[in-house]
């Protein structure tokens, strides 16, 4: 199942904050539909500590990230 978390409006730190509140409490084998208004390149090296992959899309001003646990079945960043 996908959870959608919209933190484009938020700003610094809550959209970190609010994405790592929510991956710990996702499912497994569920992904996480993040969007931003920015990339968070500080999330990147927690994703990768944490056992998770991601893919990134979008543009400067919108950005989406899927977010799942290295078990899980979407592609590499």
């Amino acid at each position: 199942m996908d959870h959608l978390l919209d933190v484009a409006d938020l700003p610094a730190p809550e959209p970190l904050e609010r994405t790592l509140d929510a991956l710990s409490s996702l499912p497994p084998g569920d992904r996480l539909l993040l969007r931003l208004s920015r990339q968070p390149f500080p999330l990147y090296d927690l994703l990768r500590k944490m056992g998770y992959r991601w893919e990134v899309s979008g543009q400067d001003g919108d950005w989406q990230i899927c977010i799942e646990s290295e078990s899980g079945v979407a592609s590499r960043h």
